[in-house]
């Protein structure tokens, strides 16, 4: 049977886990700076499979807004290329040599606007995860006190714990929040 220390550390580790999720998804929303995770999303086909592109070409940085893409084979080059155009990422890639040059184009004010509001709802869903997390642990706690494996007081502290467990998440989410979006308006 699950006990009060056992549900209260799951709770945390789901939580933990939402964090996590939030900081991945944080990651792929562009900023001014080239950032290699920003091509995770684009596919290639290769040979008749889709692949990501970072299992067919290296991805690095050539400067702050420019990301380098080297084909590991001669003839993926436009393949890449073409599959990095059509992406939704609005980027125009330019081939030289074996080397493809992602440049990142300025952001104009009201695309920072909308990947504010993109940032800001990509938080709302984490802390949704995190407060269901709480009501799922709470739950729990509540079926011990009715199962009469703990008091009242247990009950009272368990829950008090937890309510502090997912305020300390919330502020954690709150500030990825806030930094990622000064990062977008960050001429």
């Amino acid at each position: 049977m699950a006990t009060v220390a056992d549900i209260k550390k799951g709770a945390e580790q789901k939580m933990s886990s939402s964090i996590d999720a939030l900081k991945n998804a944080l990651s792929r929303v562009r900023t001014g700076r080239a950032n290699p995770a920003l091509l995770d999303t684009v596919h290639v086909d290769y040979y008749g499979s889709s692949l990501p592109i970072s299992q067919v070409a290296n991805l690095s940085l050539l400067d702050a807004r420019t990301i380098g893409v080297a084909p590991w084979e001669k003839g993926m080059g436009p393949v890449i290329e073409k599959a990095i155009r059509e992406s939704d990422l609005g980027l125009n890639p330019a081939s030289q040599g074996d080397l493809i040059r992602v440049p990142m184009p300025p952001m104009t004010e009201e695309r920072r606007k909308e990947l504010t509001k993109v940032v800001r709802g990509e938080g709302e869903h984490a802390k949704v995860a995190v407060r269901n997390l709480r009501r799922d642990a709470n739950e729990a706690v509540k079926k011990l006190l009715k199962d009469k494996e703990i008091s009242e007081d247990d009950d009272r502290r368990s829950q008090e714990d937890i309510q502090k467990l997912t305020d300390k998440y919330v502020a954690e989410i709150d500030k990825l929040v806030s930094t990622k979006e000064a990062d977008i308006m960050e001429v």
